[in-house]
């Protein structure tokens, strides 16, 4: 069975940091980006960061951008995100991804994670 387990998700003061992880279990995502989305309450899923997987072309959302860093262990089939100089409204739940539609992962094979909370107080 293939799973992606987020970890690393909490409560944390506004310019704080945290480093989320996502591991992939069930099979070795060969040749497949990865990547983190997030969706706020009553908000839509939005996207994050991606990676490619050899590590060669990096995405950013423009509202993360020089806050985030998006890294990738393919040995350890694991693909981290680091949060820094967070803000409130980056308060959501925050969901890894695997796909081969880079960067969009909008194909029906792509796989996701159950998400974890990131929570981030003024």
């Amino acid at each position: 069975q293939v799973q992606l387990v987020e970890s690393g998700g909490g409560l944390v003061q506004a310019g704080g940091s945290l480093k989320l992880s996502c591991a992939a279990s069930g099979r070795t995502f060969t040749s497949y980006a990865r990547g983190w989305f997030r969706q706020a309450p009553g908000k839509e899923r939005e996207f994050v960061a991606a990676i490619t997987w050899s590590g060669g072309s990096i995405t950013y959302a423009d509202s993360v951008k020089g806050r985030f860093t998006i890294s990738r262990d393919n040995a350890k089939n694991t693909v981290y995100l680091h949060m820094n100089s967070l803000k409130p409204e980056d308060t959501a739940v925050y969901y890894c991804a695997a796909s081969t539609d880079y960067p969009r992962f909008q194909s029906p094979s792509t796989y996701w994670g159950q998400g974890t909370q990131v929570t981030v107080s003024s």
